[in-house]
């Protein structure tokens, strides 16, 4: 089960959290990774493109007309070898820090790897 939050907040909400413990905030590209911490592929196979649907309006320049047809820069899918990742620069935390906690806090609902540049994979899932 894929357990998602929109970015943005109800008036009167609490201040969102500061990002999870597994990625810091570094100038460095933060890659979520189609892998549970158990080692398991990250299900449904298109969670990818979902995701970068989800944050297409977060682009340099603000939301334009027919930007919602391509990715924005600041999030884009991608994979290591055979394992589906999503690649999010720290521009999008620069620009609106929800929709970067959005990306942190969907990985870490849905127990996804996460690593701090190009990250290393076990040869198994490198093929």
């Amino acid at each position: 089960m894929v357990r998602r939050s929109m970015p943005g907040r109800k008036p009167g909400a609490a201040a969102p959290k500061s990002p999870p413990p597994m990625a810091s905030t570094s100038s460095k590209e933060i890659y979520i990774l189609g892998l549970t911490h158990q080692g398991k592929a990250f299900r449904p196979s298109d969670w990818t493109e979902r995701l970068a649907g989800v944050m297409a309006q977060f682009r340099p320049g603000g939301t334009q007309p027919g930007s919602h047809i391509a990715y924005s820069p600041w999030c884009v899918p991608s994979s290591v070898g055979d394992v589906k990742c999503i690649i999010v620069h720290p521009d999008l935390r620069d620009y609106d820090v929800m929709a970067w906690d959005f990306c942190l806090n969907f990985a870490r609902d849905n127990d996804l790897q996460t690593s701090e540049g190009l990250p290393r994979l076990p040869a198994q899932a490198v093929r």
